[in-house]
């Protein structure tokens, strides 16, 4: 299986775009490769690139554009709003796909190395790949900052870990390691005061803030029996956090890093700094996001702020992402759009939903035409997704009737089921014309020689069982999604009893032509005990369907007189 690595560095230059092209350029020129994201900040006069690829090109690509940096940008004359220390400041990586943090530690180590040995520039190894945990945090590394690395990387303590333990007044020194996914996040304020935001900032950062004496910002510090620093720690875990000014937006923002989401998700860093903004006499206006974002973070935003209004969460994906977006502000300050920002999104084989993102006229005429796919299987599927589609919105509408606001929560529960049915069968409607497509190749490989025929013989017995599977999986599916749909007949607003009915036929039209596919595609399966058992299990699950669609029938046929 392919092992995916993400790459986020940050370079010390955001306001020429040129710089910036060039080194994006060199990322882009190693095969295997993919640049998702760059994001040029004018304030800070940083840009942060992401890019995703196998662990040897990704390797490859920063020590390319770690190289190129180094180049173009000169930090003895750099300014900027952000702390930095090198003109690559920082470049984690981070895994994504079958790998480990462990391994992917290796491969920072080994690009730490060849960075400082065949360029010359001091680094120093942070988070994962750092085995001295007195130095592995970033803000601790970067302390003193470019200006004061000169002397500081001096100390025997702090000599680089690969590379000279000089100071290069021009590419500076650069901090590499890998991590866990990163969210940068900034939170606006109707304030220009740096203080002011530096004062929601320790409220809310695991850190905290320093306890003083009288004055909480010039007061005396207070020390333990020892002689250290005490510290009253923050609101909000795996969050570092500082405020600062931002000329370019005339705001103040909070500035985050939320450095582990199960811990600290979005939203709650987002509600968390209201209230504290509140409470200081300060509003938030809205919020930014840095480079990348999982689509978990914010489809459960979404999902948490309807919770909030007491809403059904049990809406679409991209229903979901537009609650969110509104909800924090994230397109306050410029655009946001998902598809640009979404790391799924981006990975996203555009070509594997072709159908699915077509018009509905698009999708009938691609139907109609001379080409065998997409066939019955693809239409089974959408079938059943327009069954499941229409019990979730029987249950939205159950959710928000008037006079049931006390039941809103089992509502949103079913449409949250029914979302699921839904979008499991529409991923099906493009893998049923995949599974077709993969037996024609199949059948297209080449047969000249004993070794080929039997290579291509084990294709397509193995595109075959793929075709079979899949219209398998539509049955489950479909016929799953029937208890979401009977529930809506018996329980759900009665003015749409009659969608559950029509939800019913769908599902059982889709369940009894996925079968037919199933069936179809056995006679050229010579697995007789795989043919065999989907076959049985494919005949119960037609015969239960039937029997369930009467049910539901007869449900709706009582209520509509």
């Amino acid at each position: 299986m392919t092992k995916l690595i993400e790459c986020v560095p940050n370079f010390s230059e955001g306001v020429d775009l040129g710089i910036i092209k060039q080194i994006t350029d060199v990322i882009e020129s190693v095969d295997g490769v993919r640049l998702l994201n760059v994001d040029p900040g004018k304030a800070t006069n940083r840009t942060v690139v992401t890019f995703v690829g196998e662990s040897q090109p990704v390797i490859e690509a920063a020590f390319l554009a770690i190289k190129k940096a180094g180049e173009l940008i000169d930090m003895s004359k750099h300014h900027g709003e952000h702390p930095r220390m090198g003109a690559t400041d920082v470049c984690p990586l981070i895994p994504i796909s079958n790998i480990t943090l462990e391994e992917t530690a290796v491969y920072a180590q080994a690009l730490g190395k060849r960075v400082g040995e065949e360029l010359g520039i001091p680094v120093y190894l942070y988070e994962f790949a750092q085995a001295n945990k007195s130095r592995n945090n970033l803000s601790v590394i970067r302390a003193g900052e470019y200006e004061g690395f000169f002397k500081k990387i001096k100390l025997p303590e702090w000599k680089p870990d690969f590379g000279p333990a000089e100071m290069d007044a021009k590419r500076g020194a650069t901090v590499i390691g890998a991590r866990d996914f990163l969210v940068a996040y900034n939170v606006n304020l109707n304030t220009t005061s740096t203080r002011r935001a530096n004062s929601i900032a320790f409220d809310v950062r695991e850190a905290g803030r320093v306890l003083r004496e009288g004055d909480p910002v010039s007061g005396k510090i207070i020390t333990d029996e020892n002689g250290k620093p005490k510290s009253q720690p923050g609101s909000l875990k795996s969050v570092k956090a500082i405020g600062w000014y931002i000329e370019e937006y005339g705001i103040a923002q909070i500035s985050m890093n939320l450095t582990n989401l199960n811990v600290t998700p979005l939203h709650t860093a987002f509600d968390e700094v209201c209230n504290r903004a509140q409470a200081r006499g300060m509003r938030v206006t809205g919020s930014e996001l840095v480079g990348l974002v999982p689509l978990k973070t914010l489809v459960d935003a979404g999902k948490y702020f309807l919770h909030k209004q007491q809403r059904s969460t049990g809406v679409s994906e991209k229903e979901l992402i537009r609650i969110a977006v509104k909800t924090m502000g994230l397109d306050e300050l410029s655009p946001f759009n998902p598809e640009e920002r979404v790391i799924e999104y981006l990975l996203k084989d555009k070509a594997a939903e072709k159908l699915v993102s077509m018009t509905l006229a698009d999708f009938a005429d691609e139907t109609a035409s001379e080409s065998p796919a997409p066939g019955g299987g693809s239409i089974s599927a959408y079938a059943g997704a327009l069954g499941a589609s229409l019990a979730t919105m029987v249950a939205n509408l159950s959710a928000h009737k008037k006079g049931w606001d006390d039941r809103w929560e089992e509502f949103s529960n079913w449409a949250a089921k029914g979302q699921q049915y839904k979008d499991e069968l529409l991923r099906l409607v493009d893998q049923d014309t995949g599974a077709f497509n993969q037996i024609m190749a199949a059948f297209n490989l080449p047969k000249g020689s004993d070794e080929e025929k039997a290579s291509r013989s084990e294709a397509i017995q193995a595109a075959t069982k793929n075709a079979m599977e899949i219209p398998f999986r539509v049955m489950q599916a479909a016929y799953a999604s029937m208890e979401v749909i009977k529930a809506m007949a018996e329980t759900g607003n009665p003015n749409s009893v009659s969608d559950a009915g029509v939800a019913a036929l769908c599902a059982r039209t889709a369940v009894l032509g996925a079968f037919l596919n199933v069936k179809i595609n056995a006679s050229g399966c010579k697995d007789k005990t795989f043919v065999d058992e989907l076959l049985n299990e494919g005949a119960e699950l037609e015969r239960l369907a039937i029997e369930l669609e009467g049910e539901i029938l007869g449900i709706v046929a009582g209520k509509i007189g």
